[in-house]
């Protein structure tokens, strides 16, 4: 039986783990403790720009305080791109609001700025303007983001940044957490940093992160005595002290990953008919967090591929099913073409853990070599 190879694991190497046992010693284990506010310190630092960072338990929660601090609920439309995880959508509906799905685009599989603008000058002609745009840097690739920005401004609408895979990608040296008017960041067991639960909201303006925090604690005014709707949605001491030691190796992490790339493009020029995501120029750099494939040819079908893989006890998975088309949210309102779901019928994710041996690298070959005989 051929061991595991895990599509993207955590990775904890000669991480100095002193902090937990200090803080596990302390009694600090719950949602208060110094080691939130380090963490949310040491996070302010390396996005390199004007942000206020709110530690919280995922980034589905970072994305649904980012809506309520927009003021979002029933009545309202939010855009959202339909190449996404679930959890992008979700706290939309928490809300009571609508969403409205925007396709993507061929260079970086992210939300299209043409279909944008024109689902933006649609919903206007019919009084509707939207009260949120939001833009996922999907696998870690950043968005168009000055086309993007452009069109938010030119209509006013703001912008919530899903950059829950994207920690340590850069669009023109700027790092993605920190193009929307909100951000968010997770730090699930599977990202490139792991707190193995957690998420970050990122805001530009303290008296903003005040009010999170507020919602974040149950809308807590002292003691028992509570001023609204709130939430649990604070991260612990504990997973926050898991967080600092996690981001001293980011830099680490982020050049693993992308060696993992290069493994990959080396791979894939031996074999026809597979797309890699692709940095499309130098304004691009992505972390890699996971490698994802188009399959461009007839010969070899998605579920053989799927199989294979499956047989040799490697994690390989498809590509989102781009959110118009689930179940839930069948007959809600789409403006792109077929691209979104060519990704879903034709795409793969592949290992792309940063600790991804050599032995498994060639394990994955292996299994390429052999379909394709």
């Amino acid at each position: 039986m051929y061991s595991k190879i895990w599509l993207s694991k955590p990775h904890f190497d000669n991480e100095n783990f002193d902090i937990i046992k200090k803080t596990i010693a302390s009694n600090w284990i719950s949602s208060v403790g110094p080691n939130i506010a380090s963490f949310e310190t040491s996070i302010e630092k390396i996005l390199e720009c004007k942000a206020e960072v709110v530690a919280l338990n995922s980034g589905t929660s970072a994305i649904h305080l980012a809506l309520k601090l927009l003021e979002i609920g029933p009545g309202d439309e939010v855009f959202c791109q339909t190449f996404s995880f679930c959890a992008t959508v979700n706290p939309i509906l928490y809300c009571g609001a609508t969403p409205i799905f925007i396709g993507s685009e061929k260079e970086t599989w992210n939300m299209c700025p043409f279909f944008l603008e024109e689902a933006i000058k649609d919903r206007l002609k019919k009084q509707k303007k939207p009260k949120a745009i939001l833009v996922v840097d999907s696998y870690g690739m950043p968005a168009k983001w000055d086309e993007i920005i452009a069109i938010s401004r030119k209509y006013e609408i703001p912008i919530i940044e899903d950059a829950a895979a994207a920690l340590g990608s850069k669009y023109k040296g700027q790092m993605c957490g920190s193009f929307g008017d909100f951000s968010t960041l997770s730090f699930n067991g599977n990202k490139i940093i792991t707190t193995s639960a957690g998420g970050a909201l990122i805001c530009r303006e303290k008296h903003v992160k005040k009010r999170a925090i507020y919602l974040a604690t149950q809308a807590k005014i002292e003691g028992f005595v509570h001023g609204e709707v709130g939430f649990n949605y604070r991260m612990s001491n504990v997973l926050a002290a898991i967080g600092l030691e996690q981001l001293t190796v980011l830099e680490k992490r982020v050049q693993q990953r992308r060696e993992n790339h290069s493994k990959y493009q080396s791979l894939f020029e031996t074999f026809n008919g597979f797309v890699l995501q692709e940095e499309i120029n130098t304004d691009f750099y992505a972390n890699f967090w996971l490698n994802c494939i188009r399959i461009d040819t007839s010969l070899i079908s998605k579920s053989i591929i799927l199989n294979a893989f499956s047989n040799y006890n490697i994690d390989v998975r498809s590509l989102w099913c781009p959110l118009h088309l689930q179940p839930y949210l069948k007959g809600t309102l789409y403006y792109g073409d077929h691209f979104s779901q060519r990704l879903y019928d034709t795409g793969l994710c592949l290992p792309s853990s940063s600790n991804l041996t050599s032995e498994e690298f060639h394990r994955i070959g292996q299994v390429f070599t052999t379909l394709l005989k």
